[in-house]
């Protein structure tokens, strides 16, 4: 027996690669798959702030599939809309959920006081889009589910979450409908990955949404960790004296620490400072701690890597660092430099030749870090503007997304072509290289493209 019917609503990561939400509704249950906040771009995180087009009380549960913040942090902006229900996800993914959510209503209340005493806001009077008290009615709803395993929601709906490698604890997720199976890949992750386990794929897919982030363009190939090495040790060798590595604070940021401790340990990096400065990230490595079963970092590697790093704890701590005289290496969020502690590194060094301003991982459009790739020679922050003269380079290479190659691959072991392929989380020319290689390669003949909001029924 099949469900007479199954609406999907894209409430985001469709035409862009930001504000996962995708609402199913089928057998009487409405089911939201992610539920991201919008970056990036001034009208798409403008979006953050209009009512989502559907009834929130009447959504019964929300699945994660992974705990960044495009994909988790809207969770109390929809508990402060009137949302009720469960929210499900595996072990590392809510205890980073929880992490990403609690800073963000920091951070937006910090900002809006700023805004407010400085007198720098377009608004009367400045509002974080949610508040710490919004998350603490957020946490309660949250449940663990075990990878792996298939979970029975309610009658003829059941779930399973498969490891899919970007992050600790990201996985695709399969919904089944009686009889029909809907995927969606979440965020996939590489086929080789310093910290995480090679993804899992599907067998079966009657329904595919399938993320393009990376889908019309391919990593550089070669040897990663030599490349960052000559990177690195390039940047010294001619008289450098501060490169910035800004990071996202889940996995890149861990990836970048691990990497440095190997140079370290090698004898490559003498009288370098290595700090990593984000409140975030400190949080992030207790998770790695204790969820071994999902990286394959022993245990004492962890430790040692972990060790080789001056943790700043305070703001007080990154002016010591920054008016320290020392050759010095600083981790810091965020990946894009939407925020973070890397803003007032950047103040403080991005007009220095002797910096190299080293990204990290994907630079959505109308970002900071976009900017920088796309070579400006002065950056807004804080409502001023800082000249760029450092050198700026592309680590494209440590991508936690899988390229066109990767993709490609995760289907490789689809018993059948799905009915119809959704291509969600990507910029549209990246979307649509992606829905031509499966119509060349595969000769897939149902492959659309949803955008923001529309609504599709599949039966």
């Amino acid at each position: 027996m099949e469900p007479s019917n199954i609406d999907i609503k894209f409430l985001g990561g469709a035409g862009t690669v930001t504000g996962s939400k995708f609402l199913v509704k089928a057998l009487g249950h409405q089911i939201m798959i992610d539920c991201g906040m919008f970056q990036g771009l001034k009208e798409l995180r403008l979006l953050n702030w209009e009512p989502l087009p559907i009834d929130i009380d009447q959504v019964d549960l929300v699945l994660l599939t992974h705990g960044h913040l495009d994909h988790s942090s809207y969770l109390p902006k929809l508990v402060q809309q009137g949302f009720k229900g469960r929210v499900l996800g595996t072990s590392p993914t809510l205890a980073l959920t929880e992490i990403v959510i609690s800073d963000s209503a920091k951070i937006m209340e910090e900002e809006a006081q700023q805004a407010n005493r400085e007198g720098y806001s377009k608004h009367p009077i400045a509002k974080p889009l949610y508040t710490s008290k919004d998350v603490q009615q957020t946490l309660p709803l949250m449940r663990v589910v075990n990878e792996g395993e298939w979970i029975d929601l309610f009658e003829g709906i059941s779930v399973r979450f498969q490891y899919n490698g970007h992050i600790i604890g990201s996985c695709f997720i399969e919904l089944e409908l009686q009889s029909i199976r809907l995927v969606f890949s979440g965020d996939l992750g590489r086929k080789s990955d310093f910290l995480l386990n090679p993804y899992k794929k599907p067998l079966k897919a009657d329904y595919l949404f399938m993320e393009t982030t990376y889908g019309d363009r391919l990593h550089p190939q070669g040897a990663p960790y030599e490349e960052f090495k000559r990177e690195v040790l390039g940047h010294f060798s001619k008289g450098g004296k501060v490169i910035l590595l800004p990071s996202f604070a889940i996995e890149r940021t861990q990836l970048m620490m691990y990497l440095l401790w190997k140079l370290k340990e090698e004898g490559a990096l003498p009288n370098i400072d290595l700090v990593m400065d984000s409140p975030m990230a400190t949080k992030v490595l207790e998770v790695f701690k204790t969820h071994n079963s999902y990286h394959h970092i022993s245990e004492p590697d962890l430790y040692s890597f972990i060790d080789a790093f001056e943790i700043v704890e305070d703001y007080a701590q990154t002016w010591e660092v920054i008016d320290s005289a020392s050759k010095k290496i600083v981790v810091a969020g965020s990946g894009m430099l939407t925020g973070g502690r890397m803003l007032t590194y950047l103040q403080a060094f991005s007009a220095k030749k002797s910096t190299t301003i080293m990204l990290t991982g994907y630079q959505a459009e109308g970002t900071r870090g976009r900017d920088l790739l796309e070579g400006i020679n002065s950056i807004k922050i804080r409502g001023k503007y800082y000249e760029v003269r450092a050198q700026i380079k592309n680590l494209s290479q440590f991508s936690g997304h899988g390229d066109q190659s990767e993709l490609f691959d995760w289907l490789s072991e689809l018993e059948s072509p799905p009915q119809k392929c959704f291509l969600i989380h990507g910029e549209p020319s990246s979307s649509k290289a992606f829905k031509e290689l499966l119509e060349s390669k595969k000769q897939w003949s149902s492959i659309a493209i949803p955008s923001l909001n529309e609504e599709i029924q599949l039966n």
